[in-house]
């Protein structure tokens, strides 16, 4: 089949069972992985950059040849990159210079322009805080006016959760062929979970977020470690809109020294080589396991590719 442009081959992704990671780590129950790293822009902002834009299309929010802008940690930037320029929009991307280089060099090769915007006071390269997006979100309201343009918006944007409603977890879930019971995602926008969590509803999968150890708004905890190495998520936001009214089961905590400890056993395990809020949520889904799904199966994405974590300590030198 050939396909059109490369937007067509945004979706389908591979689901992997994770046996090998299951086996060494001695679970009792089954671990799923849905490899969207292998999307185009090797995340699975892609399908939510789709959406938005095509939404916007057809809505007549978004006109031809208007700019589109939008704030991102990398992956959506990446995505919208890709869209527009098969689609014919300018596209700018603003992002903390806390993010790593990767991300800004890939969207540039892409025909993005990328605005770098400096870290709050006191922040620490690898690490975007809530402050920081803060600064990310106010740069990119300004280039939006400036430029007459779209704001993709994907913290707000219905497109964002519709893209997994309609698309990863339906996908999960005729793959898998109705095997999975639990589901668990690293919260950024909210969109994968809040979409996902919708589908999956209507089967009683339980969903779960994920945040980072000292930066769990969602779930009510503590909020006294904002910084944290897992980057595209635990901002601190606890009112997510693409979580609102969504049936959560719970939320998890993983720690970042955890989710580095488990992205590289994803890649030596299973040769799934995949960035840190990968391995956020195997660690995440481990946990599951050992607990309140034990004995049940556990689906995961995987979120993005480890090339966008190669400047970082994610891997040893």
């Amino acid at each position: 089949m050939i396909l059109p442009d490369i937007s067509h081959a945004i979706g389908g992704t591979p689901l992997v069972e994770l046996s090998r990671v299951g086996q060494s780590l001695g679970l009792e129950g089954r671990i799923l992985a849905k490899l969207d790293y292998l999307l185009p822009g090797f995340s699975k902002k892609d399908r939510a950059a789709k959406a938005i834009v095509e939404a916007a299309r057809a809505d007549g929010s978004l006109q031809p040849g208007q700019c589109v802008v939008e704030l991102t940690s990398g992956n959506m930037g990446t995505g919208l990159a890709i869209v527009c320029g098969v689609l014919g929009h300018p596209f700018v991307a603003v992002m903390s210079a806390g993010n790593s280089v990767e991300r800004a060099r890939m969207m540039r090769a892409l025909g993005a322009e990328v605005v770098i915007v400096p870290q709050a006071d006191g922040g620490v390269p690898g690490q975007v805080s809530g402050a920081d997006l803060a600064l990310v979100e106010a740069e990119a309201q300004k280039i939006t006016l400036e430029r007459e343009a779209f704001r993709a918006d994907q913290f707000g944007h219905p497109g964002n959760p519709a893209a997994h409603e309609a698309g990863t977890a339906p996908e999960i879930w005729e793959q898998s062929e109705g095997a999975v019971t639990a589901f668990c995602d690293f919260a950024g926008s909210g969109g994968t979970l809040g979409g996902a969590a919708r589908f999956f509803a209507r089967y009683e999968v339980k969903c779960y977020a994920v945040e980072p150890f000292g930066a769990e708004a969602i779930g009510g905890g503590p909020t006294h470690c904002p910084d944290h190495p897992i980057q595209g998520g635990g901002y601190l936001m606890s009112d997510l809109v693409h979580l609102r009214d969504v049936p959560l089961a719970g939320c998890l905590t993983v720690s970042g020294e955890d989710a580095r400890a488990h992205a590289r056993l994803l890649a030596q395990k299973e040769g799934i080589f995949g960035g840190y809020s990968a391995g956020a949520n195997l660690a995440a889904a481990v946990t599951l396991l050992r607990g309140p799904e034990r004995g049940g199966c556990v689906a995961i994405v995987i979120c993005d590719s480890g090339l966008k974590y190669l400047s970082t300590d994610l891997w040893p030198g």
